[in-house]
């Protein structure tokens, strides 16, 4: 019988190892991870971000967004 493993299930059971032992697993995890395809090999295209947050502070002060934002810190 195969048992479904769950990343719930391999969260709980690496929390029960010591900490250089979870250090090692995350190591060993991100070096499998680099050497697949699943990772992006190509640079990302940061101009396709041009423009996206147009009209986000249409009519809006930039001073008054910054002082707003920074008593919301508060």
């Amino acid at each position: 019988m195969h048992r479904k493993i769950t990343v719930e299930a391999l969260e709980k059971d690496a929390e029960s190892l010591p900490s250089q032992e979870q250090l090692k697993l995350v190591e060993i995890l991100i070096h499998k991870l680099r050497n697949t395809h699943s990772i992006r090999k190509t640079p990302l295209d940061w101009t396709k971000l041009y423009g996206l947050g147009k009209g986000l502070w249409k009519d809006e002060d930039a001073q008054a967004y910054v002082s707003r934002l920074r008593e919301d810190r508060t």
